[in-house]
């Protein structure tokens, strides 16, 4: 797992990404960072923080559930249907808050919607409060091999008005994201 890590976290597209999220962070004073999946989990590979008084401590290398994340989504979702539900049956999946969504069947349906929408949002599923949208970063071959998201308190950023003011920022980063990987590959 180190090893793999290193690796991904060597590749030159994230070195390339990275002013690409800062811009994204400088213009929308949010937190984003970007992700793989691993197995069950997404891995963290980049993370630009806010400048805020409170920093969460998620750094290249942190693990969450992708169930119940808007980059595990993304991820998941970027999955053949069967790869989609064979790796949410063998993942725990604990209600982490009242909000989490731990049905498999529900969660594929999530994840239909996820592919169709082109995005995910998540609102205190993984943490009371905390409102994450996700997109998919795309290789040539037009596979989703990382997400980047951004994060807030829904105090802040309730989700609609997440989504009505975000969405196109994060859509347009990811996009420049993707025009960098295709030069990559």
């Amino acid at each position: 797992m180190e090893l793999g890590f290193a690796y991904l976290s060597s590749q030159p597209v994230w070195h390339l990404a990275q002013p690409v999220m800062e811009e994204l962070v400088q213009d929308i004073h949010e937190s984003s960072s970007a992700a793989v999946l691993d197995g069950e989990d997404i891995v963290y590979v980049l993370r630009v923080p806010a400048k805020k008084i409170m920093a969460i401590s998620l750094g290249p290398g942190s693990r969450l559930p992708a169930y119940c994340t808007a980059m595990g989504r993304v991820l998941l979702a970027g999955l053949p249907e069967p790869e989609r539900r064979a790796r949410l049956e063998r993942a725990p999946r604990p209600a982490r808050t009242a909000r989490t969504i731990t049905d498999v069947d529900a969660l594929l349906a999530l994840l239909e919607g996820v592919r169709r929408d082109g995005h995910a949002l998540v609102h205190g599923e993984l943490e009371e409060g905390l409102v994450s949208m996700a997109a998919p970063i795309v290789n040539r071959n037009g596979r989703v091999v990382a997400a980047i998201n951004v994060s807030a308190q829904d105090q802040r950023m309730p989700p609609d008005q997440m989504r009505k003011r975000l969405l196109p920022r994060l859509l347009e980063s990811a996009a420049s994201i993707n025009t960098l990987m295709r030069m990559q590959d």
